[in-house]
């Protein structure tokens, strides 16, 4: 049960991340190098690999909203809705607090 909204975060990320490693060449974005977003599909599967790991949750956790931060800021200058980008993100960190709730504490 705890594994719930990890798992649904797992589809969006990974089908996200080869979506692109597979269309690379994506135009209307705002960076248009195939470069930058073979980078960021390694780095959206990285960061969802260790996510999903007990261990290296933090991490994880910590990429990917790194990753969704400057999504939800792009959102915005396009006009585009942010909501489900934010919902997306503010879900990161509710599943790393579901999974590791003493990560959270400050009694360290």
């Amino acid at each position: 049960m705890i594994w719930l909204p990890s798992l649904a975060l797992l589809l969006f990320y990974v089908p996200n991340a080869l979506d692109k490693l597979i269309n690379h060449d994506q135009t209307g974005k705002i960076v248009e190098s195939s470069a930058v977003m073979i980078t960021a599909g390694v780095f959206i599967l990285i960061g969802t690999a260790l996510f999903l790991y007990h261990r290296t949750i933090l991490i994880g956790t910590s990429m990917l909203v790194l990753y969704m931060t400057p999504i939800v800021l792009i959102h915005l200058y396009k006009g585009k809705p942010a909501e489900i980008v934010m919902l997306i993100l503010i879900a990161t960190i509710f599943a790393a607090y579901i999974r590791r709730p003493q990560l959270f504490s400050r009694d360290n």
